[in-house]
């Protein structure tokens, strides 16, 4: 149902209007204050049951399913990523594709290696990241040159 990601990443596969109570209990056990809905938001959700209880759903990055991500969607993650220290809840249809992705690319920019970065988040999404996800992260160039452990002291 869900994964937390080094405290800080909550993966989770889509809510539905009948699931989002459940859901809302787990966003607040886990103090997520903002979720990344990455899939359709026609077909899930009415965001503002979640904006209602203070938190903030960006529906503003998206890529195709079994997909990457362009520049300006990896630009938003990380500035989200940037500007928050709660644990960010992400979603795509079923949590093994797109939501994985973003969170592995926040690793990588924390300074774990991308191989790396790829087994610690299968190692919570079993099945998370297809082959071509996998090409595109294994050749992902971090843009931060500070170390992840001085990283974190700056955040």
């Amino acid at each position: 149902m869900y994964s937390i990601i080094q405290n800080r990443y909550l993966i989770i596969d889509c809510p539905t209007e009948a699931t989002l109570p459940k859901y809302l209990e787990i966003f607040k056990q886990q103090n997520v204050t903002h979720v990344v809905r990455i899939c359709d938001a026609d077909n899930t959700y009415d965001a503002e049951k979640l904006e209602s209880e203070g938190i903030t759903v960006h529906d503003e990055i998206k890529f195709q399913d079994g997909g990457v991500p362009d520049q300006p969607a990896v630009d938003k993650w990380l500035q989200l990523t940037n500007e928050s220290r709660d644990v960010i809840g992400v979603h795509c249809v079923s949590g093994i594709g797109r939501a994985p992705v973003l969170v592995t690319i926040s690793l990588i920019e924390n300074g774990m290696d991308p191989l790396d970065a790829i087994a610690h988040v299968r190692k919570y999404r079993r099945g998370a990241l297809n082959k071509r996800q996998i090409h595109y992260i294994d050749h992902y160039k971090r843009r931060s040159k500070r170390s992840g452990f001085l990283r974190s002291l700056f955040r």
